[in-house]
């Protein structure tokens, strides 16, 4: 958990490096467009792959991985995603351009389709090396996802590219390379267990994937729309004053959410290898079973990874009134009590990751997503409710309950279902 969250915030440091290397030199329109090249292809890509990356834990740690024709399925499934996604982004190239990207050529809006085909091989491969137990390769494309940008881009800086082109070919680069390094880790670990890299794929096992993929993704964008709800209503209510106090204070209260996306990461492919342990056990008479292995904990309990959000929660909050006027300036003092808010509706937030750590290995992405599904609900009601008559503060009391709330109703689930299994 420690090597995945050092990861994360290697990358969200060079993301910042970044930004201030492509303000510098191109303007804020170049870091309004280089956001954009690097989230809507990968959305693009992850969406038309069915969800690709979300069933990795599963299938590939899971009681699927000693699928004869696994491998060649997420091939297959891969390449189909990049073909469909860049195709859908060429058809959509106009619109894109006129309404989204608008500051650069539509030549470079066209060939940043390519990006759909180069951002998906990451995110599967990150999602695999994760699942075949190779943590530190995992952390290692985290990282490098972000950071190998900066050489890229100032290589061709200082060979003379400009502009839209000069981000699309960094982008391009840096995406082949952290993919190469990813798919030859994989190689070398699948050679190992005896499987088979290439062959026919299974048609049924990649609807199986696809299926599971869906059901997580959901998910997956209910969140990403439950963390930036209450952005859009408080800037449609209270103005971008607001706006600015309030994004201040969730990004400084947000660092909470480390630990449990860590969590959520590391114990996903566990979670998976237990339930198929528990599926080959199941399947094999009981005279020819092998002895139990001895007993042994591999997560902390719930009530120390709540006991450890309490005291993270507490320390974030706290320290808020002091770090956030002295980083920002005084002008930002507005911001502290927001932030101290959402970081005490933050505090179940490592139990609710290794929760859904839990109904992902399990084979449950669909209660998972449900359960995030609820979150955005409450979001949207007390935004409502609250953003009018209190602006940034209302929004931040409605981000916590919501947190709160998901995170609760996911820590409850996570342990009936748990003891429900054998």
């Amino acid at each position: 958990m420690v090597g995945n969250i050092g990861a994360r915030l290697v990358a969200l440091v060079s993301v910042a490096l970044v930004t201030v290397l492509v303000a510098r030199s191109g303007g804020a329109e170049d870091v309004g467009l280089l956001a954009l090249m690097r989230v809507l292809p990968g959305l693009v890509g992850v969406v038309a792959a069915c969800g690709l990356p979300g069933s990795m834990g599963f299938f590939v740690a899971g009681p699927e991985a000693a699928h004869p024709r696994l491998w060649p399925t997420i091939h297959a499934a891969l390449l189909a995603g990049a073909l469909v996604g860049t195709a859908v982004w060429l058809v959509l190239t106009p619109v894109i351009h006129d309404h989204l990207m608008s500051s650069t050529s539509y030549a470079v809006v066209a060939v940043t389709g390519i990006t759909v085909a180069t951002q998906l091989p990451v995110a599967v491969g990150k999602a695999c090396l994760q699942a075949l137990d190779d943590s530190r390769g995992s952390n290692i494309v985290t990282a490098a996802e972000e950071a190998a940008f900066v050489p890229v881009y100032l290589l061709l800086w200082v060979w003379g590219v400009r502009g839209g082109w000069l981000l699309l070919l960094s982008l391009l680069v840096a995406d082949v390379v952290v993919a190469a390094h990813a798919w030859v880790r994989i190689g070398r670990r699948v050679h190992l267990r005896g499987a088979a890299l290439i062959g026919r794929p299974d048609l049924a096992l990649g609807r199986r994937m696809a299926a599971f993929g869906l059901r997580s993704q959901v998910g997956g964008i209910l969140n990403l729309l439950n963390l930036r709800l209450d952005v859009v209503v408080l800037g449609a209510m209270a103005g971008p004053a607001q706006v600015g106090v309030y994004v201040v204070a969730s990004k400084y209260a947000e660092l909470l959410r480390l630990p449990g996306l860590a969590l959520t990461w590391v114990t996903y492919p566990n979670f998976s290898r237990r339930a198929a342990s528990v599926a080959s056990a199941g399947s094999v008479a009981p005279a020819a079973r092998a002895p139990a292995p001895p007993a042994r904990r591999p997560f902390p309990t719930v009530g120390q990874l709540l006991a450890f959000g309490v005291l993270a929660g507490v320390l974030l909050a706290a320290s808020a009134f002091v770090v956030l006027p002295a980083v920002y300036g005084e002008q930002f003092s507005a911001a502290a009590l927001p932030a101290a808010v959402i970081s005490l509706g933050l505090v179940a937030e490592p139990a609710a990751g290794v929760a859904s750590g839990f109904l992902l290995g399990s084979g449950r992405p669909g209660l998972n997503s449900v359960i995030l599904g609820g979150g955005f609900a409450v979001t949207l009601v007390l935004d409502l409710l609250l953003i009018p008559r209190h602006g940034s503060l209302g929004a931040a009391w409605a981000s916590a309950v919501a947190y709160l709330t998901t995170d609760v109703l996911l820590i409850r689930a996570w342990r009936r279902l748990s003891q429900e299994q054998p």
